[in-house]
């Protein structure tokens, strides 16, 4: 067996076979991005280890031995293996990473709360969690699983519809020291939080001639928005979806039983290349089934 401790300098092996390829100290020295003198540093420290002329030099010009070009394709040959060898150890690598991306709300109030099951049925996927409201292009940006809540319209993406979603009034128990709305009559428009979920047809379907109200704080990401009303600074308007965990701990409470369907839907959105992706085939059929769970409890509202 070769002793691997007889090797000689890997760096000096580096420099050489790009010298011999180009036949030109100069050029080896661009493509390994150091300088001229230090490729022929390393090719001369080579030649001396080796015991062997590996160029012959005439002032500038350079010609590579016999022996020297015996040894060139050795080297080549070799670094070609360690080259392939490490692009299938990225690529293996890079098959178990999986980059989601979901709007805000559902990332943060939904998804990332259960993502922990994901994780023990698929503990060799590193998931990595992009929250953003912008609607990125995924192909471009190299996502392999979008969550997006619109109308389903994703050109160029294969889409599962996910779940619907629903709002309706909410407010902390002790808000007004307690004395909350038993109608929707009794709502005073000052006491909305506002958010970019308008509030009027939740009105209309409660039967209330009610302007949007205005003034005061919008809040852009539902999260502040419910956050604003377990402090009790107000009555929200929410979807159910990201509402769950407040409800369910009774940090909220809901409001009558006037809710509105939301005209916008979740969906699953993946380029088709990646639903080739194991982890990308896992992921999607976690979720659904996840789905699948949360509808039972949640009723009719997500269907």
């Amino acid at each position: 067996m070769t002793d691997l401790r007889r090797l000689p300098n890997l760096v000096a092996l580096r420099a050489f076979e790009a010298a011999a390829r180009h036949q030109n100290f100069s050029r080896a020295a661009d493509e390994t991005h150091v300088t001229h003198g230090a490729v022929s540093y390393q090719v001369r420290a080579l030649e001396q280890d080796l015991g062997v002329a590996l160029f012959t030099r005439h002032g500038k010009r350079l010609t590579i031995t016999p022996q020297g070009a015996r040894f060139a394709q050795v080297v080549r040959h070799a670094l070609q293996d360690i080259a392939a060898g490490t692009q299938a150890l990225r690529e293996e690598t890079q098959q178990k990473r999986l980059t989601v991306s979901a709007i805000p709300s559902f990332a943060a109030r939904w998804l990332a709360p259960r993502l922990g099951k994901f994780i023990d049925q698929n503990p060799d996927t590193e998931l990595v969690l992009q929250s953003s409201g912008q609607l990125h292009d995924l192909v471009r940006d190299g996502i392999d699983v979008g969550i997006r809540f619109g109308k389903g319209q994703y050109p160029g993406l294969a889409v599962d519809r996910l779940m619907g979603d629903s709002y309706y009034p909410v407010a902390c128990p002790g808000f007004n020291r307690g004395r909350l709305p038993s109608t929707p009559q009794q709502l005073k428009p000052a006491q909305l939080l506002r958010s970019d979920e308008p509030w009027l047809p939740w009105f209309q379907a409660a039967g209330l001639k009610l302007a949007e109200p205005s003034g005061g704080v919008r809040f852009q990401d539902l999260s502040l928005l419910i956050r604003s009303a377990v402090d009790g600074d107000g009555i929200a308007l929410v979807r159910h979806v990201v509402a769950t965990q407040e409800m369910a701990s009774g940090e909220l409470v809901r409001l009558f039983d006037v809710a509105v369907k939301s005209p916008w839907d979740y969906y699953l959105a993946c380029p088709p290349d990646a639903l080739h992706k194991p982890q990308v085939q896992a992921f999607r059929n976690w979720l659904l089934e996840e789905i699948a769970i949360f509808k039972a409890q949640a009723g009719a509202g997500v269907a």
